[in-house]
């Protein structure tokens, strides 16, 4: 009995132990629920209403506002349109398949299409941004959005994009517009700052790099959503600013004359204002609709361009390196009076042929010229002149004067990417880059602009325009109220010891366009208003064998990748000078026959259109 008693004391004492254990862990528990609600409904109250409001409210970024492209007259030649865009975020769509289905019958997508947008889906990460369509029609776009009650997920946009109404004619310039893609992002802080899906960002010339200025700033929209993800109501709408709107110094309709001139060419205009360095027209052929790019080019359209033999992707007019040929005799002559090394009275005689040192040296006239003055050589391009004005001076003065006037430099600094230096030799150059001492001879041929001296239509024009001021130095600029490129800066700086001598090389250059036996008198305008002077040029692209002299074949004879470059450099009008162009025609034969005719009709218009151009000019100076 006694034991029997003390076994229920000790179940009672069990059980009572047991449950004072669960009793007081029951009680922690509380204690600790009541403490962990207040924590979260008192001390951590306003993290969680964030959160909440985060899962109820939404923000939306819509597409900046780029800035326009206009030319000196005020005409959009870079403008925006509205475009109406299909955009899914995939993890937001409950059925996938059954929405990306609808959407392919509503917008009547062809397979090809279709299956591209399921490529684009299985790139990108769940939470990204899929763009179905990138260029709705309204039509199209207004189907939609009746239909958006079953298509959940489904954001249709209305967002910016570019378009250039002069379609090929400043593609060169400006450049075009297209998606954004990774490395633009990574590569820009500007892009990556205003990122939306579907941007569109510059990706050559100006569009590019001018990007900082141009993007804009995005408009931020914030709205409520119910339970489903769908709007209620918008809260909030911040308003980004437009990208600044440029005007450049380019007149539309001498730019178009440009792409009319070199129509089926390979080649390069560019027209310039010998005192304020503005561009005027600056034109590369042939060139290529940028339209083409805004919403990404097609397969077939892309291998159009890329496989034309003249080469539409180069902008010729800074990435072309071309033999000046006749065009640097200007610079050789100044050059040679600039160091006392001739006179207006030296003369030479040309046979037709000049020896030295076992070599022949042609001049292009077979006969000869006879006894040729400085002016007169430079009026018909005798080469045997040039052969020994270029001896006598030696390539290292060549070379300096040549680089003073432009020549082997980038004209626009890091304005254009893309521009190339070219190549002015001279001893120590060869030296470096070849290892081997300069040769006589190479001075001489660099003389009549051959060998290894290379140069750019733009540096051309820049060196002519600096012949026709008198001799000062100009720096070109394109964006018309761009101040960081304002001539001021290095005001009148003199680029000869002699302002004689420059006004010895343009008589000599009126000479060659508009006098008997000129090599460009056939172009020659009559009328003052619009008369002009210039220099030819003809540059080899083949060296010339003494079977091909001893043929002496018509240009149209001769393989079109074996003749020669045409050249032409001027100024005007004459007796008042204030332009000044370079003309290039890839293969076009002689510069009196192929490029000094555009130069007749471009002046033309050019002076015509100048009183337009400073009526325009002196209204801004009214109103600042």
């Amino acid at each position: 009995m006694i034991n029997s008693s003390s076994d229920n004391v000790k179940k009672i004492n069990s059980i009572n132990r047991r449950m004072f254990m669960t009793g007081s862990l029951k009680f922690l528990i509380m204690i600790g629920l009541v403490s962990r609600l207040f924590f979260l409904q008192v001390k951590e109250n306003k993290k969680y209403l964030t959160l909440s409001d985060k899962n109820r409210i939404r923000e939306w970024k819509l597409a900046p506002v780029r800035g326009e492209f206009h030319d000196y007259f005020g005409n959009t030649i870079a403008g925006n349109f509205e475009a109406y865009q299909l955009h899914v975020i995939p993890e937001q769509v409950e059925d996938f398949r059954y929405v990306i289905y609808r959407l392919k019958d509503l917008l009547e997508l062809s397979d090809k299409d279709f299956n591209k947008v399921l490529k684009k889906k299985k790139e990108i990460k769940p939470w990204e941004t899929l763009i179905v369509a990138d260029n709705l029609s309204w039509k199209k776009f207004s189907k939609i959005n009746n239909h958006l009650y079953d298509l959940n997920g489904v954001k249709p946009v209305i967002s910016i994009s570019r378009n250039y109404p002069y379609k090929d004619n400043y593609t060169h310039v400006i450049g075009y517009v297209s998606q954004a893609n990774q490395n633009d992002i990574e590569e820009n802080e500007t892009i990556k700052r205003n990122f939306v899906p579907g941007l569109k960002v510059g990706k050559i010339g100006l569009e590019k790099s001018l990007e900082k200025k141009l993007l804009g700033t995005n408009d931020i929209e914030r709205y409520e959503v119910n339970a489903y993800g769908r709007r209620i109501s918008q809260l909030e709408f911040q308003k980004g600013e437009k990208g600044k709107n440029l005007r450049l110094t380019v007149d539309s309709e001498v730019q178009q004359l440009a792409n009319d001139l070199l129509k089926d060419k390979a080649g390069s205009i560019c027209v310039m204002d010998i005192y304020t360095g503005s561009i005027i027209a600056m034109y590369s052929s042939p060139s290529f609709d940028p339209n083409l790019f805004v919403f990404g080019i097609s397969q077939d359209d892309w291998e159009l361009i890329r496989n034309d033999p003249l080469k539409p992707l180069v902008n010729k007019t800074l990435q072309g390196k071309y033999s000046p040929g006749s065009t640097i005799k200007p610079i050789v002559a100044l050059s040679a009076l600039e160091n006392g090394i001739i006179n207006t009275n030296f003369t030479v005689k040309c046979t037709g042929k000049t020896e030295m040192y076992g070599q022949t040296y042609h001049c292009w006239k077979k006969k000869g010229h006879g006894f040729m003055s400085l002016r007169d050589a430079m009026k018909q391009s005798c080469d045997t002149y040039f052969y020994e004005i270029a001896r006598k001076l030696g390539v290292d003065k060549l070379s300096e004067t040549a680089k003073k006037f432009g020549l082997g430099d980038k004209v626009f600094d890091d304005l254009f990417k893309i521009e190339k230096k070219g190549l002015i030799p001279n001893t120590q150059w060869k030296k470096n880059a070849l290892g081997k001492g300069w040769l006589l001879g190479e001075t001489m041929i660099t003389g009549i602009g051959q060998g290894y001296i290379q140069t750019t239509p733009i540096q051309l024009c820049l060196m002519t325009a600096q012949i026709a001021n008198g001799g000062y130095k100009i720096y070109p600029k394109i964006i018309a109220d761009d101040e960081s490129n304002n001539f001021q800066k290095d005001k009148f700086i003199p680029l000869c010891k002699d302002s004689k001598n420059i006004k010895i090389i343009q008589d000599a250059m009126f000479g060659s366009t508009n006098e008997v036996m000129g090599t460009s008198y056939r172009s020659r305008i009559k009328d003052l208003r619009y008369q002009f002077a210039g220099k030819t040029g003809t540059a080899q692209v083949k060296k010339i064998t003494e079977k091909d002299r001893e043929l002496d074949l018509k240009t149209f004879e001769i393989p079109y990748e074996e003749r020669d470059h045409a050249l032409y450099i001027a100024f005007g009008p004459y007796k008042n000078p204030r332009y000044a162009l370079s003309v290039l025609v890839e293969h076009g034969g002689n510069g009196s026959t192929t490029a000094a005719p555009m130069a007749k009709k471009l002046f033309k218009l050019i002076i015509d259109r100048h009183s337009l151009r400073e009526s325009i000019n002196n209204k801004r100076y009214l109103e600042i």
